[in-house]
């Protein structure tokens, strides 16, 4: 069985903490994981698992191999898919299905799993997934059904159909939009639907199938586009960057809509497994422990006479003082504050930046990169300073600016320098001025982090403003 984890979308909702090149997958809760490694380690302790597919923004690959490396200790396979932007989850599984056949099996089982899930009870998971694989096998498409333990109306819900037992699930009867509290609370009282997780299991050679006849286009647009992309090889790890012009061609539409909803072979395990969509700050406050006085607490926090709040803090104290039924969240350059039941207007607030093209809707004040990673101390009108970290053995592209010089300052480390025709070493409190037009480079050739300043003069300090002549990360154009 291959795990497919789907990770797209910016996160909207979970602003200021998510953005769009640092989406909500990479979302740090109590246990320290991020939402994506938990998902990964999820997958990697099934059964039969030796590959994981992840679906994801070429922005993010690097970010997301980081993340990886950190919990891979069985050695998984890492296959990837590069998405140059979003296009829904129907082009992305089918990417993943044609992979998939042409790599591997066609009838290899394929688990498709979003990023940004939380499961608590890994052994019930665990036997979902066997159910599921027992049903897969008999020719359906699975999906599981979360048992209700509320009248929820943001989930879209699912009937199974009780009359058409399959193991441990039956074929699933109808899907069904997000209903309003009335209809929620009759579904939930009648025992027969479920919530949709969004997860599915089943064999490539039924995926395909069903692609082609109900939504053929898209499985012939997405194949054209995949066998005119680029495919690197890393180890045993395939990772395919999709061709940008070919991937506007399948059409931008949910799995659900295109495919699930309209086939004949779909059947639901229904599971309680302590599952949790986290889409937004109230369903992240309900997954957390909580204090004597109901709070959530992320990070550093002094609260007097507080209920019912979640603060979650990146870096510094937030002191709270009479206080109730709010969301907190501190990030370096910028803070919620937000009525907890009214948390999803959220994205209404990052649809503003995004209109406005204001930064804070893209981007915080650390930025990662494949080498390592920036934080912008400061900047004004001519000047910018950052704190620039390169990773044991990384190195940034040869490059050039035209309108902004550079000036760096070694903190801690050696840092290897091209500066023009020069190559040489600096260590703590040296530095090297390098002028606009200059061909330059910064490699961390030692095995301890490299840490320097970085402050940039000049009329525009755009990060676009950069040429790049030779890069190990494959970003020259």
């Amino acid at each position: 069985m291959i795990p497919v984890i789907i990770s797209g979308g910016s996160g909207a909702r979970l602003w200021p903490l998510s953005r769009q090149d640092d989406p909500k997958p990479f979302i740090k809760l109590a246990d320290g994981l991020s939402l994506i490694q938990s998902t990964f380690i999820r997958s990697a302790k099934l059964d039969d698992v030796n590959t994981i597919l992840t679906v994801t923004n070429e922005k993010i690959h690097f970010r997301m191999q980081d993340e990886y490396q950190q919990v891979n200790h069985s050695n998984i396979n890492l296959d990837f898919i590069l998405e140059p932007y979003g296009r829904n989850t129907a082009p992305a599984v089918a990417a993943a299905i044609l992979h998939i056949a042409k790599y591997y099996t066609t009838d290899e089982l394929i688990l498709i799993l979003p990023a940004d899930h939380l499961i608590s009870d890994f052994d019930s998971f665990n036997q979902a997934v066997k159910d599921a694989k027992n049903i897969a096998n008999d020719g359906y498409i699975v999906t599981f059904g979360i048992n209700p333990e509320y009248p929820e109306i943001a989930y879209g819900y699912i009937e199974a159909d009780k009359d058409v037992p399959l193991h441990n699930g039956y074929k699933i009867k109808r899907f069904v939009e997000k209903p309003n509290l009335q209809r929620a609370e009759e579904y939930c009282n009648s025992g027969n639907y479920k919530w949709n997780s969004g997860m599915f299991l089943g064999r490539v050679d039924v995926f395909l199938k069903e692609f082609k006849n109900l939504a053929n286009n898209i499985l012939t647009t997405t194949n054209n586009c995949l066998l005119n992309s680029k495919v690197d090889t890393l180890n045993n790890s395939k990772i395919v960057h999709l061709n940008q012009e070919l991937f506007l061609q399948p059409e931008n539409i949910s799995i659900d809509y295109a495919l699930f909803e309209k086939s004949n072979l779909t059947a639901v395990v229904p599971c309680s497994i302590g599952w949790s969509d986290i889409g937004s700050w109230l369903s992240i406050a309900q997954t957390l422990p909580k204090d004597e006085h109901n709070n959530a607490i992320i990070g550093n926090s002094l609260l007097y006479n507080t209920q019912d709040c979640l603060l979650y803090s990146t870096n510094r104290m937030i002191a709270g003082v009479d206080i109730k039924n709010l969301v907190i969240v501190d990030t370096a350059d910028a803070v919620l504050v937000a009525d907890k039941n009214h948390s999803q207007n959220v994205k209404i607030i990052f649809e503003q930046l995004k209109k406005r093209k204001d930064p804070l809707y893209e981007l915080h004040q650390t930025s990662h990169r494949p080498w390592g990673s920036y934080t912008v101390l400061e900047e004004g009108p001519f000047y910018k300073i950052k704190r620039i970290e390169v990773k044991p053995g990384a190195k940034l592209s040869l490059q050039m600016h035209h309108h902004r010089s550079e000036h760096w300052i070694i903190v801690d480390g050696i840092a290897t320098v091209t500066n023009g025709d020069n190559t040489f070493k600096l260590s703590s409190n040296q530095s090297t001025y390098i002028d606009a037009g200059t061909l330059h480079r910064l490699e961390n050739d030692t095995d301890k982090n490299l840490i320097l300043i970085e402050v940039q003069c000049g009329k525009y300090l755009g990060e676009d403003d950069i040429v790049r002549f030779d890069d190990q990360y494959g970003r020259t154009k």
